[in-house]
């Protein structure tokens, strides 16, 4: 029972995302780094894309709306995060602060954009697919899958020739092929590097058990701190098990879902695996009253 938080990833920031965090004051955490500007700044394309940028402005922008939410509303009965969105989820759910979670995002940008120094790669979503065609097309262009959305859905990563290559002869078949604002193959071989720094970043960072049911990208649910660790260093270099995370929320019993992030991308492929239970992304709303409301309307066991 109760209601779930997705926190999503990068690639759909905008400048009037979470608006209503700004209006109501709140500290964002990030903005000595990357200016009071940042919104007008959001226009800039490579600006935007870019992972120092992003990532800490990501993480700290959808906790300080969820710090907002948390105030007004039970804890949820289980928490996930899409990608470096495990971040906030993974703050949220109490294994570490805010502050902590930046600094982290920021670390994190710096190890994956150093493992892709002199490499020219990316990732390419592919729908319309069945399984067997997403392994095709990896095996012929040697590429990994670096997210995993449902059985014929999937965010390709790789050498952007190879990707190329891959677009075309998918867009042969009919199959929809997206590119995605992202400059380096997140979650796949060639963040191998990445990961193994990463996890020394962890090693050195104090961490706690959490205090909530927590699904993980990479490793099911996390109910300790080694997990924990093991968890946020290996999803940069391994397949983000999306559907398996979704399995997992829903297995929770949750009566509704909110999505925290930019866009409503995760909002879309919950309704799309789970009709039944209601689900909103933060972004669509204009106030968190508003917010809050809608959760508390659905839900029993407050």
């Amino acid at each position: 029972m109760g209601y779930a938080l997705l926190f999503a990833g990068q690639g759909l920031q905008h400048q009037e995302m979470l608006a209503w965090v700004d209006r109501a004051g709140a500290a964002v955490g990030f903005e000595e780094q990357l200016g009071k500007d940042w919104r007008a700044r959001l226009v800039d394309a490579d600006w935007a894309a870019c992972n120092r940028i992003a990532q800490p402005l990501l993480t700290g922008l959808a906790l300080s709306a969820w710090e907002q939410l948390a105030v007004q509303l039970p804890a949820p009965a289980i928490v996930a995060g899409y990608s470096v969105g495990e971040l906030a989820a993974f703050c949220a759910a109490g294994v570490f602060d805010r502050a902590t979670a930046i600094r982290l995002a920021e670390e994190r940008a710096r190890c994956m954009d150093a493992a892709a120094t002199g490499i020219a790669s990316g990732l390419l979503a592919v729908s319309g697919a069945t399984a067997q065609r997403i392994r095709d097309l990896c095996e012929h262009h040697d590429l990994d899958v670096a997210i995993r959305i449902n059985p014929g859905s999937a965010v390709l990563g790789g050498l952007r020739s190879s990707l190329a290559a891959a677009a075309d002869a998918a867009g042969q078949s009919g199959l929809r092929c997206t590119w995605l604002k992202v400059a380096l193959a997140s979650h796949t071989r060639w963040m191998l590097p990445a990961a193994e720094h990463f996890d020394r970043v962890l090693a050195a960072t104090p961490l706690r058990r959490p205090g909530i049911a927590l699904a993980s990208n990479a490793l099911g649910r996390v109910s300790d701190v080694m997990r924990a660790r093991e968890a946020l260093a290996r999803q940069i270099a391994q397949t983000v098990c999306w559907d398996e995370c979704l399995e997992s929320v829903a297995a929770q019993g949750v009566e509704a879902v909110l999505e925290i992030g930019a866009g409503d991308a995760l909002a879309r492929m919950w309704r799309e695996r789970f009709p039944d239970i209601p689900v909103r992304s933060a972004d669509e709303f204009q106030t968190p009253r508003a917010i809050v409301s809608w959760i508390r309307s659905r839900i029993t066991n407050e």
